[in-house]
């Protein structure tokens, strides 16, 4: 009785989810201003990571820039600089944890509150499991997984005294659906994060904090340099223009979007995987985590 009544709520937000999108596609979202608010961007001397932030300074957010190469994340600083924007940038390894918390405690010092984050570092070894040394495999997780939550836990505090602020995951749409590559089981753990993450601020009626879920295709950064994608697939689905990417990207943020795979067609994937999941599983476990004996 129980297991009916759980998967006729899950088909009637299944539905809602799609109805939005539909409306959302058809009419234009109003978009939010931030301008003023302090965006910190991680990986900010990529590709995606220096559009990232020119976009953000289009739109008057102050900006703080993180990378662990100084060069390229001076680089995208003095761009974002030629815009308007005031930018604050830091050689940070996203795999040390240590480093994460001492940074970002010089951000507040320094800079002040972060409202906006963007989860944007990504790295991929690209390798078979038997063929991929460990040290890489670790790396691969440590910065496109496990930062996520020490990222996360060093800026939400603020955003929860606040109820303000919006979080931002570039995952993957190999995050949705696997092929062999160290980077398909760190972008699963991203997206199994972000979503864990949204199911707890909606228990604790965190209405103010957003989060947006990014799941692109392969996009021609480079990253993917030598990866070999099925002759049908390339044809149906080439890889993405990184400048399209995040401006994609950009839409659903400002409009305040749960999620965005882009193209479109990588939302089928995602619906496929709905259907094998409880969506109310992850709020009633929540709810009743305080109920749980402390490990």
């Amino acid at each position: 009785m129980f297991f009916i009544a759980d998967l006729l709520l899950m088909l009637i937000q299944l539905t809602g989810s799609i109805l939005s999108a539909v409306l959302n596609t058809v009419f234009r979202p109003r978009l939010k201003c931030i301008d003023g608010e302090l965006c910190l961007i991680t990986g900010a001397g990529g590709a995606l990571g220096r559009l990232f932030a020119l976009e953000f300074a289009k739109e008057g957010a102050r900006l703080v820039l993180w990378d662990c190469n100084t060069g390229a994340n001076e680089d995208t600083g003095a761009l974002a600089r030629e815009l308007g924007a005031q930018v604050h940038t830091y050689t940070v390894d996203l795999a040390q944890r240590p480093s994460i918390y001492d940074t970002a405690d010089r951000v507040r010092r320094e800079v002040g509150h972060v409202s906006i984050l963007v989860n944007n570092a990504g790295v991929v070894a690209g390798r078979r499991l038997l063929d991929c040394p460990d040290e890489l495999l670790e790396r691969t997780l440590l910065v496109n997984c496990h930062a996520l939550f020490w990222m996360t836990k060093a800026f939400l505090p603020q955003m929860k005294s606040m109820n303000h602020g919006h979080i931002v995951t570039v995952a993957s749409a190999l995050g949705l659906f696997s092929t062999a590559c160290d980077y398909c089981a760190s972008k699963f753990g991203a997206v199994g994060f972000h979503e864990s993450l949204t199911h707890e601020l909606q228990a604790e009626k965190m209405d103010g904090i957003k989060t947006t879920l990014v799941c692109p295709y392969i996009v021609d950064t480079g990253m993917f340099a030598g990866c070999e994608i099925r002759q049908e697939l390339r044809s149906l689905i080439p890889p993405l223009e990184p400048l399209y990417t995040v401006q994609q990207s950009m839409q659903a943020i400002l409009s305040e979007q749960q999620m965005i795979c882009i193209p479109r067609i990588m939302y089928i994937p995602f619906l496929t995987r709905a259907f094998h999941k409880d969506f109310n599983f992850c709020d009633k476990y929540y709810m009743n985590y305080k109920n749980y004996p402390k490990q």
